[in-house]
């Protein structure tokens, strides 16, 4: 170890013991300390949870956070591992769709409960004891799909791909909408009304029959957890043998 806790060679967190030997009890555990940084991201976004802030959060001091914590981005895995305890896990129905389809509107659920959590899912952050749960669950539902076990894990990569790339979108309109100096229901008259009078040139006549079939205009009070169902059923089916 170098100072501050540092190790001097690569590590996994997850492979580093909390307590060595017989020493004494530590004061503090991963397991609160993740939970203060997810508390201050939540409230306040990703940068507000830094060392400094957790260590005064939990009651030490930064350099000694260290010793539990070696850099900050073992303080991120350990907040995405603490999150990803928050699904459930029903047994498999036997409809691999149905079932990825709802893991997908829990992983949805989870980053709006955690706006935070899009940014950092990495694959370096998705073998850790949670999401290895997470990730074995996956594959027992994807049991009756005929294809290679290592295309499974790519379609699990690309749901939560995809997943993450909507709510990112969701998230930003709301951020928008809550900076708006007017309702959001204002501008979205002002901009539906811009929108009708474009179409009525005729130059867009595609454009004008898609909308016209209840194509989706964003920001226009569509259903998006319906808009969220299909957009994941589409890439579903890419996989049908």
């Amino acid at each position: 170890m170098t100072a501050g806790g540092r190790p001097a060679e690569p590590e996994v967190i997850w492979s580093r013991p909390q307590r060595a030997g017989r020493g004494p009890r530590p004061a503090h555990s991963r397991e609160s300390i993740a939970a203060e940084a997810v508390r201050i991201a939540d409230a306040e976004g990703i940068e507000a949870a830094s060392m400094r802030r957790v260590a005064a959060g939990i009651g030490a001091g930064t350099m000694s956070l260290y010793n539990y914590v070696p850099r900050k981005e073992e303080l991120y895995e350990l907040m995405v591992d603490a999150v990803s305890a928050e699904y459930e896990y029903p047994p498999p129905s036997g409809d691999w769709r149905a079932d990825l389809l709802a893991l997908a509107r829990q992983t949805r659920a989870l980053m709006h409960r955690h706006p935070w959590l899009p940014r950092l899912l990495t694959p370096v952050y998705g073998f850790s004891p949670h999401a290895l749960r997470y990730l074995e669950h996956s594959l027992e539902c994807l049991a009756p799909l005929e294809i290679p076990e290592a295309e499974k894990l790519e379609l699990v990569a690309a749901v939560n791909g995809s997943v993450a790339t909507y709510v990112a979108g969701e998230l930003a309109l709301a951020e928008r909408a809550r900076s708006l100096p007017w309702s959001e229901g204002e501008e979205q008259g002002v901009r539906a009304a811009w929108l009708g009078s474009r179409l009525a040139t005729g130059e867009y006549p595609r454009l004008a029959a898609a909308l016209a079939g209840g194509g989706p205009v964003p920001g226009t009070g569509l259903d998006m957890s319906a808009v969220f169902d299909r957009s994941v059923s589409r890439l579903l089916s890419a996989w049908d043998t």
